[in-house]
């Protein structure tokens, strides 16, 4: 995705800010976001849909003027919930948790607070008692689409100190029509239970601490199934992480053959793996004379012109060589194409080098040569090391020839040299028409046996 697409599509969405010092995996980081937006926007068509609900049966319900005071208060409700949707992030955010406290009061002030514009006598008591309680599910519900485990804790904590704030006031206020109750009292002194359900003062705390109770305890339930969630989150992310790792050395259809498989990759193992070492001619010469960090940043742009190659040939970045590549093709599984793979890999290559040498050359820059050797037959490859450091590893006659060929550009002033075995594997046609030229037999240091091989000259 380019810089400009990226912004133009941020523009299009709200600011989720992660906090960089407590995120340090970019596709938990990532997943993260992701998962905030979606929870944002669910819970916010969810709000908008329920709240509608509760608005028709609020209208149902009362069926007068008054109702309009109910419908504001979800008016309310909505906007809340916009706002939120506004200004969520990942991480601690105050303004957020400010928004969630507002939406308990406001749910405090809707089920304990009587409706001031109602013509009937109606206490708090009453309001208080009566089956109003279940509506702070709606608000919990919600925030189990957006927040994490410990933010539904603090949900079940304001709950609580808003519900006691309602008792209280309750409890404290003024009783209304006293003369009646009085004499309804006398008339149910023999059945307590009756009287506290129709007494307009009373409150009713056992029911009150049974409501909130029960509200805790779903809460601790939801926070423990969000927290599950989120483990679930931590360990996709770690996953992501590890094809991208994966990427970097494999070709993207391995990459994904290699998640699906069951079998571990170091397995000690020997078959057919082609094998490619590639080179910068005179690269300690161009070193030696600049500065360190120009050094690295080019050795940045030539490993990633040369994997974008390797790549795009279904090769395997075995390693970085300082100024050069190990590369293979046939790991972790062969396929028929190997060879030809690599054949047109080396081409590739240095027709990568030659569009890069025409930009140096504008810029003034020395020119960059490249030397590639190629060799096929049985490697035995797996994992390697002690159990702090593993390293998955090719090992065999293949690799040591192949890399000799690579030195034997040098002499004979190729550009590339493919050994018999690669040809015959990939197909004489094939190499002829990519520009493969038979060379003959030639000794090869530290083997006894000459070797066939096949060049592309280098242009001088």
């Amino acid at each position: 995705m380019s810089m400009s697409t990226a912004s133009a599509e941020e523009r299009k969405k709200p600011a989720y800010i992660v906090d960089e010092n407590l995120i340090d995996n970019k596709y938990l980081k990532d997943a993260l976001i992701r998962n905030k937006r979606e929870g944002l926007e669910m819970a916010v068509k969810a709000r908008f849909f329920a709240l509608i609900v509760v608005a028709l049966l609020a209208i149902f319900l009362v069926q007068d003027w008054s109702v309009l005071y109910y419908l504001f208060l979800i008016a309310l409700f909505m906007l809340n919930g916009w706002a939120q949707l506004k200004i969520g992030r990942v991480g601690r955010s105050r303004k957020e948790l400010l928004l969630l406290f507002v939406d308990i009061t406001l749910m405090g002030i809707t089920v304990g607070v009587p409706n001031p514009f109602q013509d009937e006598l109606w206490s708090f008591a009453m309001q208080y008692k009566y089956a109003n309680f279940p509506y702070f599910y709606i608000v919990l519900a919600g925030a189990t689409l957006i927040y994490s485990w410990r933010t539904m804790f603090a949900v079940a904590w304001y709950t609580l100190f808003i519900w006691v704030g309602v008792y209280v006031w309750a409890f404290f206020e003024a009783p209304i029509l006293p003369e009646i109750s009085a004499q309804m009292g006398l008339l149910l002194a023999d059945y307590p239970h009756i009287w506290e359900m129709v007494d307009p003062n009373s409150v009713n705390l056992h029911q009150r601490v049974q409501e909130i109770v029960v509200f805790i305890i779903i809460t601790g339930i939801l926070g423990l199934n969000s927290w599950r969630s989120n483990r679930l989150l931590e360990r996709q992310a770690e996953a992501a992480r590890e094809r991208a790792n994966l990427a970097r050395y494999f070709a993207p259809s391995l990459v994904e053959h290699l998640a699906e498989r069951d079998d571990p990759l170091g397995e000690v193992r020997s078959q057919s793996v082609v094998v490619m070492f590639v080179d910068i001619v005179g690269f300690t010469k161009m070193a030696e004379h600049d500065e360190p960090g120009r050094v690295v940043q080019f050795l940045r742009e030539f490993h990633g012109r040369m994997e974008t190659a390797v790549f795009d040939h279904k090769g395997t970045l075995d390693k970085f060589l300082g100024d050069g590549l190990m590369i293979t093709f046939g790991t972790p599984t062969t396929t028929p194409d190997d060879a030809k793979n690599a054949l047109q890999c080396a081409i590739a290559m240095q027709r990568t080098m030659d569009e890069w040498n025409a930009v140096r050359s504008e810029m003034g820059l020395a020119q960059v040569k490249l030397s590639i050797g190629i060799h096929c037959g049985d490697v035995v490859l797996g994992d390697i090391g002690s159990e702090r450091r593993m390293e998955f590893a090719v090992l065999g006659d293949v690799v040591n020839v192949s890399s000799r060929l690579e030195s034997l550009t040098r002499e004979i002033g190729a550009s590339i040299i493919a050994s018999q075995h690669v040809v015959e594997a990939a197909g004489e046609t094939l190499a002829v028409d990519a520009g493969y030229q038979l060379i003959g037999s030639k000794e090869i240091r530290g083997r006894d046996e000459p070797v066939t091989i096949w060049a592309v000259q280098r242009d001088t």
